[in-house]
C-alpha cells in the first residue's frame, strides 16, 4: 500500500477538527473546507453530466491533470482529447450574480445577501493554460489545435453580465457546449493518434506538491490536537489495545486507524516524519510500538536508529 496525502477537502477538515474550539483560525479553516466541499461535489456534477457526451468518433476525457514546462507547472481540471482539438474544461464552482465586465476587465459577484466580492477573471486563468498547453505540445510535436472551456458548477448561479461568444456555460450545457465547439473546429487534424497523445499526457503526469497546510495558513503544528481519529465518532482519542486501535468513547476498533494520522501529518505538518514526531501526534508512548507501524507503511526512510526520517514515496 502506497500512502499519499489527503485532498485538500480532506485535509482541511481534518485540520477543522484537530484545532481546538477557541482557535482564533478554526472558523476561517471551516469555511475553507466548506468551500473547497462545494467545489468537489460541483466537480462531481460537471463529471456526471459528461456521461452525456457522445460523439460518433474516438474521444478520451483525462480528469485532473497535472504537467509542467520547465518550471512552470499547472494543473487542469479535465482535459476532452477528440480527433478535431483538445478541449480544454474548468470548474468554477461561483454562486450567485455573476458579472464580466470588459470595460473595466473586473469579474466579480453578488451574493444573496447583495455583496459583491471582485474576483480573479476565470478567462485569465483559462488562457494560460491554453498557452502552456500550445507550447507543451509543440515541444513533443503533437499538432492537436487546443480549445477551452469555463464551467460554472454552482447550483446557483445567474449570468446578469457575460461576454459575447465566451467560453462559458453552466454544467447542464456542458454537452452541447462542447459539441459546439468541436463542430467549429476544422476536420481531423493531420497525423493525430489520440491514443498516442494520451499516453504521453499520462506519462508526464507531475503530481502535485502540496504546502502543508498549517504552514500556508500560518497556524503552529504544536496548537493541533493530538491522537488518533475515530471515524466512527469523530474523536481525536483512540488508544492502543492489543495490536489494534479502540476507542474508548464509543467502543470501535479498528487496527490501521494510524494510516489516516500519517497521512494528516504529512498533510498538514510537514513532508518529513520522526518517530518522536510520529508517536507525539498520534499519542503513542512506546518507541518500539511506533517503529513497528512505521516500518509497515512502505514509507521512503533516510537516516538510522533514532535519526531516520521518514517521507512519503515519490
Amino acid at each position: 500500500m502506497e500512502l499519499r496525502i489527503l485532498s485538500k477537502m480532506e485535509g482541511l477538515e481534518r485540520l477543522a477538527g484537530r484545532l481546538p474550539a477557541a482557535h482564533s483560525e478554526k472558523n476561517y479553516i471551516q469555511s475553507e473546507w466548506h468551500r473547497a466541499a462545494a467545489g468537489y461535489r460541483g466537480e462531481s456534477r460537471l463529471a456526471s453530466r459528461m456521461k452525456e457526451f457522445h460523439l460518433e468518433e474516438t474521444f478520451d476525457m483525462l480528469w485532473d491533470v497535472n504537467l509542467k514546462l520547465g518550471n512552470w507547472p499547472v494543473q487542469m481540471d479535465a482535459l476532452l482529447l477528440t480527433e478535431r482539438c483538445a478541449i480544454i474544461i474548468e470548474s468554477k464552482n461561483i454562486s450567485g450574480k455573476i458579472h464580466f465586465d470588459d470595460n473595466t476587465g473586473e469579474f466579480y459577484r453578488f451574493d444573496e445577501e447583495d455583496v459583491k466580492t471582485v474576483m480573479e477573471d476565470p478567462r485569465v486563468q483559462l488562457n494560460k493554460h491554453i498557452r502552456f498547453l500550445v507550447a507543451w505540445f509543440k515541444a513533443r510535436k503533437i499538432t492537436l489545435p487546443i480549445r477551452g472551456l469555463i464551467v460554472f458548477t454552482a447550483k446557483k448561479c445567474e449570468f446578469i453580465a457575460k461576454p459575447d461568444e465566451a467560453p462559458i456555460c453552466k454544467t447542464y450545457q456542458l454537452p452541447e457546449t462542447l459539441l459546439k465547439i468541436w463542430t467549429a473546429s476544422p476536420p481531423k487534424a493531420p497525423d493525430v493518434k489520440l491514443l498516442k497523445i494520451k499516453k504521453t499526457l499520462l506519462a508526464n503526469q507531475t503530481p502535485f506538491r502540496q504546502t502543508p497546510l498549517c504552514k500556508r495558513y500560518f497556524i503552529d503544528p504544536s496548537e493541533l490536537k493530538p491522537g488518533v481519529y475515530c471515524r466512527c465518532c469523530q474523536w481525536y482519542a483512540m488508544q492502543r489495545v492489543r495490536r489494534s486501535w479502540q476507542c474508548p468513547r464509543c467502543g470501535e476498533r479498528d487496527s490501521s486507524a494510524h494510516v489516516l494520522a500519517v497521512r494528516e501529518y504529512f498533510t498538514l505538518v510537514s513532508s518529513e516524519l520522526t518517530n518522536q514526531e510520529f508517536r507525539r501526534f498520534c499519542g503513542i508512548k512506546s518507541r518500539s510500538v511506533a517503529t513497528r507501524l512505521l516500518k509497515e507503511l512502505n514509507l521512503e526512510t533516510t537516516g538510522e536508529l533514532k535519526a531516520r526520517v521518514y517521507q512519503l514515496k515519490s
